[in-house]
């Protein structure tokens, strides 16, 4: 191995260390107790080492949403894999995306609340974003109902979605009713 080749590997770990101890301390504390500060005392790093990799939080906000993009991506496929037809699809699908907002609320928030720095629905929308909203329309295209368009029917059914998400996490839904609202929203959007 080259020093070059070194030299990035362990740039590259530096990295993934940062954007692990952010989101570990996002899911913790919240986001408001990332800063650099407290993540260069964190991953015992110096805070202009901090600013080789990402010029501020906003970057590593960004960097958290497409690993929890990523992550996002492979839980839907994988939901919707073990479902037998396109009713129990769409069903394991909603499940998957909430019990990831539940189980992921910091991620959940750089993806969707949180200015990351990232571009959404554009020709510049980082891959992990679009894969996330891939997997979405790989199960919701196919119930989209003729005539409707199955790219627009995956973006009611996702607002629909990330509003129990939110909803609930705010504590306005009760959580006993959860998966009701789920069979109601199969029940009503798709056709299946």
């Amino acid at each position: 191995m080259s020093v070059q080749e070194r030299k990035e590997r362990e740039r590259a770990g530096r990295e993934r260390l940062i954007v692990a101890t952010a989101r570990e301390l996002a899911e913790q504390q919240g986001w408001d107790a990332v800063t650099t500060r407290r993540l260069a005392e964190r991953i015992e790093y110096s805070q202009p080492v901090l600013y080789s990799h990402f010029r501020g939080k906003r970057e590593i906000i960004g960097a958290v949403a497409l690993e929890g993009a990523a992550e996002m991506a492979a839980a839907l496929r994988a939901a919707t894999a073990a479902a037998d037809g396109p009713r129990a699809r769409v069903t394991a699908l909603a499940r998957a995306y909430l019990d990831f907002a539940e189980g992921n609320p910091a991620v959940y928030d750089a993806m969707f609340r949180l200015d990351g720095g990232l571009a959404f629905a554009r020709e510049d929308t980082p891959e992990p974003l679009k894969d996330a909203f891939a997997a979405l329309l790989e199960t919701l295209g196919e119930v989209a109902g003729d005539g409707v368009h199955p790219g627009l029917f995956t973006e009611v059914f996702w607002a629909a979605l990330h509003g129990l998400a939110t909803l609930t996490r705010a504590g306005r839904l009760p959580p006993e009713d959860a998966g009701r609202r789920v069979e109601l929203l199969v029940d009503r959007l798709a056709v299946v």
